[in-house]
């Protein structure tokens, strides 16, 4: 007997694979997917048992998944984040309808390219210099609380003031500057480190902070290697390296940020 296949169940199928293919995308190379291919197993051998009408061993390991549900949330909770902020930003540059358009200057506009040069000549003559940065660029996502443990500016933004800032010798080139709004919001702040295990090996403290960041909010994140001047920009946990000053212009540009 022929089982009846419909749109839908198709569509479902579809569905299923689409996001477990997305979820796998964003815990590979993390300590939870071991976790994730266990509890996986575990319930299929729930269904098998349960197929299998074993009903003492299914009505233990129905117990165990029914809590198991709640525990998997916390466990997997910085994924699951993640997971919702990848189809957000996505959504976010895709999606060509914006309020914030309704609500924005044609003076911030006409501004936008004189950040974006700022930015790129800063960082252009930090890498010619070797001088380790971390610029976090604010989208949608309010960068208020990291500033939290940093200091606060509120000023312009210039080529000048972002190499001061991150010049060794100064006490506020620790850490990460954060640029909101066309602002340099704040300096010297602490970001989220990633905790992915798959991250190259000659990436350092601040490409992992880059990455981390990059997970937990959508922002734009810039990084200036201290050790070898290479520029690179991460986006949504992945990171573009080897970036020339064009390039990242281009990237500034076409993100719109501002």
């Amino acid at each position: 007997m022929l089982v009846p296949i419909t749109i839908f169940d198709i569509i479902d199928i579809v569905l299923v694979a689409f996001i477990f293919f997305q979820l796998y995308r964003i815990i590979k190379g993390t300590a939870a997917f071991s976790i994730f291919i266990a509890a996986f197993f575990i319930y299929l051998f729930w269904l098998v048992v349960k197929a299998l009408n074993m009903q003492l061993v299914s009505s233990l390991l129905g117990q165990v998944i029914g809590v198991g549900v709640i525990a998997l949330i916390i466990v997997f909770q910085q994924e699951v984040r993640r997971f919702l902020l990848v189809l957000g930003n996505r959504y976010i540059k895709n999606n060509k309808f914006s309020f914030s358009r309704f609500f924005r200057s044609s003076q911030e506009e006409l501004g936008a390219p004189e950040i974006a040069s700022e930015i790129v000549r800063a960082v252009q003559n930090m890498a010619s210099a070797k001088t380790g940065a971390l610029i976090v660029i604010g989208r949608q996502s309010r960068l208020d609380m990291f500033t939290e443990g940093g200091e606060i500016l509120k000023a312009q933004v210039s080529a000048g003031l972002l190499e001061t800032i991150f010049f060794k010798n100064t006490p506020l080139h620790d850490g990460a500057v954060l640029i909101e709004d066309g602002l340099i919001l704040a300096a010297r702040c602490p970001l989220p480190v990633t905790d992915r295990v798959s991250v190259p090996s000659h990436f350092g403290m601040r490409h992992r902070a880059a990455i981390g960041m990059s997970e937990h909010t959508n922002a734009l994140v810039i990084v200036v290697s201290e050790e070898t001047g290479i520029i690179s920009v991460a986006d949504a946990g992945e990171v573009r390296s080897n970036l020339s000053p064009n390039e990242l212009k281009n990237i500034l540009l076409m993100e719109k940020i501002w």
